[in-house]
C-alpha cells in the first residue's frame, strides 16, 4: 500500500458520491466546491472565486502553535516557492480566531494566508469536524486534513487524518500532476 493511501488519500478517480456518515452538502472528489468566504490574515477577506485560474491546496489543521500545527505550515511554508512555480496556492484553515492566525502567521512567517472558521462552516462542508480523544477526555476537533483544488475549483484529491512529516511534498507532487 502506498504512503498515500494510508494517509486517507483519495485519487481523483473515486466515484463522486457522498460516503456513509456524510451529507450530500459536503464536498466530494470530482465536483466543483461551492464559493465560501473566510477572514484571512493580511486584512483581506478571503474567497474561494477569487482564486479561480489557480490550483489551490487547502489544509485544515487543528489549533495554531502546537507542535504538529507549526510542522505542517512550516513545510508547506519551505515548499510554498516550489507550489507558486506549479501555479498553486496555499491557504491553511483552523477553527482559531483571526487574531490567533495574525501571531501565528507573523510569528512563523508563513507566506500563504490562513483563514479563521470559526463558525465551522467551511470545516464542515469539508467534513473535518470529528469526535477526537485527548488524555481520556473526548470533543469535537478539526482532523488534519488537505484538499487539492483545480484552476476551475474542482476538488481533485483529499488526504484525511494526515501525517505532518513528508505531507506537503507528497501534495506538492501531486498538484504538478494536474
Amino acid at each position: 500500500m502506498s504512503s498515500a493511501r494510508r494517509s486517507g488519500e483519495r485519487a481523483a478517480t473515486a466515484p463522486a458520491r457522498t460516503a456513509p456518515g456524510r451529507t450530500a452538502a459536503t464536498v466530494a472528489v470530482g465536483r466543483p466546491v461551492a464559493d465560501f468566504a473566510l477572514p484571512a490574515t493580511g486584512g483581506h477577506p478571503w474567497r474561494l472565486h477569487d482564486v479561480r485560474g489557480s490550483k489551490l491546496v487547502l489544509y485544515f489543521y487543528p489549533r495554531d502553535n502546537t507542535p504538529g500545527c507549526t510542522q505542517e505550515g512550516s513545510e508547506f511554508a519551505a515548499l510554498a516557492a516550489r507550489f507558486r512555480t506549479a501555479g498553486t496556492q496555499i491557504a491553511g484553515i483552523s477553527r482559531d480566531s483571526l487574531a490567533s492566525h495574525e501571531k501565528f502567521r507573523d510569528k512563523m512567517g508563513y507566506p500563504f494566508p490562513l483563514l479563521s472558521d470559526e463558525d465551522e462552516h467551511v470545516c464542515r462542508l469539508f467534513d473535518v469536524i470529528r469526535m477526537k480523544t485527548l488524555y481520556g477526555r473526548s470533543s469535537l476537533g478539526v482532523e488534519r486534513s488537505t484538499f487539492l483544488l483545480d484552476a476551475q475549483g474542482v476538488l481533485r484529491r483529499e488526504w484525511r487524518k494526515v501525517r505532518v512529516a513528508g505531507h506537503a511534498a507528497e501534495v506538492l507532487e501531486a498538484a504538478k500532476s494536474l
